[in-house]
């Protein structure tokens, strides 16, 4: 195996990712978030990182394939995915009526466990379609098309993506402490991030109806 082939499924895989991944959703939204309360970041960006490379490593693995011949799935999982971002955005739309009910302090104690943060990251990750048409189907598809172990290069590079973008999307989002530590920018937030959380959940259920 050529350096050059190597380096290239690896290249394929990393920009491949990076396009995908890089867009506003309600993955993104919730990691932004916990990175400006600096709630269990690092648990949250490794859940995310981690579920990224698994997801790839399955798509390129043989799931792209079993996922298009059941389109039943599709229609549960964006069924699952809008009920799940609606619940979320009214949450976080009442949370914008509440100005003292967050703060974007280092050393404030956390108002949830390390495990319901968790468990709120999987269902972004895991109830959301976009994930497996985006993460399995399309980048999973084109992993599939490499010959022998430059597969396993290019999935290593999508993966890396994944992880570079969640770690400076979580960690980055401390350089935005001070305008945050003003009540009325968590209102402001609060309100785009239940705003887009509603509009998914609309385009999802819209999808799951269309495909019932």
């Amino acid at each position: 195996m050529q350096a050059v082939q190597v380096t290239t499924a690896f290249a394929n895989g990393l920009f491949m990712s990076l396009v995908l991944i890089v867009a506003i959703g309600a993955q993104n939204a919730y990691v932004l978030r916990q990175g400006l309360r600096r709630e269990h970041v690092g648990a949250v960006v490794l859940f995310c990182a981690a579920s990224d490379a698994v997801l790839i490593g399955a798509g390129v693995a043989g799931m792209a394939q079993a996922l298009k011949g059941r389109p039943m799935l599709a229609t549960a999982l964006a069924g699952l995915g809008a009920a799940f971002l609606c619940a979320y955005g009214l949450r976080a739309l009442w949370r914008s009526r509440q100005p003292a009910a967050l703060q974007a302090t280092a050393q404030g104690a956390s108002s949830l466990s390390r495990a319901a943060v968790v468990a709120q990251a999987a269902g972004f990750t895991l109830l959301n379609p976009h994930v497996y048409l985006d993460t399995v189907l399309l980048v999973g598809s084109a992993g599939a098309q490499q010959a022998g172990l430059l597969k396993v290069w290019f999935v290593a590079g999508a993966a890396t993506a994944s992880a570079l973008w969640f770690t400076s999307l979580g960690f980055g989002a401390r350089l935005l402490a001070p305008v945050f530590a003003k009540p009325r920018a968590w209102q402001m937030l609060d309100a785009l991030i239940g705003g887009t959380m509603l509009v998914l959940a609309a385009m999802l259920l819209r999808r799951a109806l269309a495909g019932a």
